[in-house]
């Protein structure tokens, strides 16, 4: 926080800048780690953490946290142990020392620890009988269990439909729903490392898709590697 000096003049934009940064990293919610251009309009209180090639009125602010203060920016350095929620990642973040830990459940001195990852998006359905979605699953990752939910109805001559992986097309569930609102809770009895990275697979029962559209998750936990 910004001191006041003995005697200083014009005391609150002291003050002002003190409580922007209070506003900002009390409760932290970063919007990014990873967006490199700052917004068009500054809300006050909004915050990012500024990448490596930021570009703008973040230039030359790496690894800083953004903090938007009456139509500009007040920047702050996090330090080792802070904690954050990153809006665009769905997860909490631990700082190492030198980055975000994004989804850190716990953190070592060396940086090293465990991570809760989620991948998600939505699938458009096509005339077909598998879709390959753009949701995946990384290396090395240890998968709990899938999540989906039927956001428009599924049209075509499917009975029902399967979610899963190119070595299981069944593992997260089997004569899913197709109606609007349907969904499917696929956790594992026993959690599954997954060795190379593989895409969440849609397959039709007993005939094709037409139409639809499906949000996906994927929830994973990994291993991160010392610093």
């Amino acid at each position: 926080m910004s001191l006041l000096l003995p005697a200083r003049a014009q005391k609150h934009v002291t003050v002002n800048k003190a409580l922007m940064r209070l506003d900002g990293l009390v409760n932290l919610v970063l919007e990014s780690v990873s967006v490199a251009t700052p917004p068009a309009t500054v809300l006050d209180g909004q915050c990012w953490s500024v990448p490596d090639g930021a570009q703008g009125a973040w230039s030359g602010q790496a690894g800083m946290v953004a903090i938007g203060a009456n139509g500009g920016w007040v920047f702050v350095a996090p330090r080792i142990g802070m904690r954050g929620f990153v809006r665009d990642r769905g997860a909490e973040a631990v700082h190492d020392g030198s980055e975000w830990a994004v989804g850190a459940m716990t953190m070592g001195a060396s940086g090293s620890g465990m991570i809760a990852g989620i991948a998600e998006g939505e699938v458009l359905l096509t005339a077909s009988g598998t879709v390959v979605s753009t949701v995946v699953i990384p290396a090395h990752a240890m998968v709990i269990g899938a999540t989906a939910r039927v956001t428009e109805a599924i049209t075509g001559t499917l009975a029902n439909w399967r979610l899963g992986t190119s070595d299981g097309t069944d593992r997260f569930g089997n004569g899913l729903g197709k109606g609007q609102g349907s969904w499917a809770r696929g956790m594992l009895g026993t959690p599954m490392t997954y060795w190379q990275a593989e895409p969440l697979i849609l397959t039709a029962n007993g005939g094709q898709f037409a139409s639809g559209r499906v949000h996906v998750a994927v929830h994973w936990l990994e291993l991160r590697l010392p610093s």
